[in-house]
């Protein structure tokens, strides 16, 4: 995978891109803290399928702002989103707000902003609904009851998938990568 970095106003951001030039590229975004490598497994398995993968190093400071500028800059029209943790948090975010600007959206670990949490808390009752095919992982942080709530913020095709990990980047990349291909899929 090709390592750039593309400033954004007086930011700049590592991001890791790789696979076929093809129109059907993923854009993944990484919980706080993960190393910059944490998608690498999942990105080679994703580029075997044909797909186009740009991972952003790290979540810190990123914003929808940011990352649309970061597409814009790397001419991709369009992109399927995949989350995880904080990542997932911002996939939501930039997928109910950005119609048009992606296909599909894949989190794990995290669900839609107004749905309640696992404490009971509403993170952002303003958060619109998502009107993209969504597959929501959910994970020992994100237990299923709870993330059965996201489901009534998605206008579009709803994916529950259970897995029994912490972090599905590090603890189950395979499984993630499965469930990205089948979302990128038109079959």
């Amino acid at each position: 995978m090709e390592s750039r970095r593309i400033t954004v106003g007086d930011r700049e951001w590592a991001v890791r891109i790789g696979g076929p030039e093809t129109r059907h590229h993923v854009l993944l975004l990484p919980d706080a803290g993960d190393p910059a490598d944490i998608y690498d497994q999942v990105c080679e398995r994703l580029q075997t399928s044909d797909l186009h993968t740009i991972a952003i190093e790290s979540i810190d400071g990123l914003d929808a702002t940011a990352v649309f500028a970061i597409l814009d800059q790397l001419k991709v029209p369009w992109a399927n989103l995949v989350g995880s943790g904080a990542g997932a948090e911002l996939a939501w975010q930039l997928a109910a707000r950005g119609f048009g600007r992606f296909m599909s959206l894949i989190a794990a670990g995290g669900g839609h902003p107004a749905a309640p949490g696992t404490d009971g808390e509403v993170k952002d009752a303003s958060c619109p609904p998502v009107e993209i095919p969504t597959t929501l992982l959910a994970t020992k942080r994100l237990p299923r009851p709870v993330a059965e709530g996201s489901s009534r913020f998605v206008y579009g095709e709803f994916r529950l998938v259970p897995m029994d990990v912490t972090d599905v980047a590090s603890e189950a990349g395979h499984e993630l990568a499965t469930e990205v291909v089948l979302r990128t899929s038109f079959w």
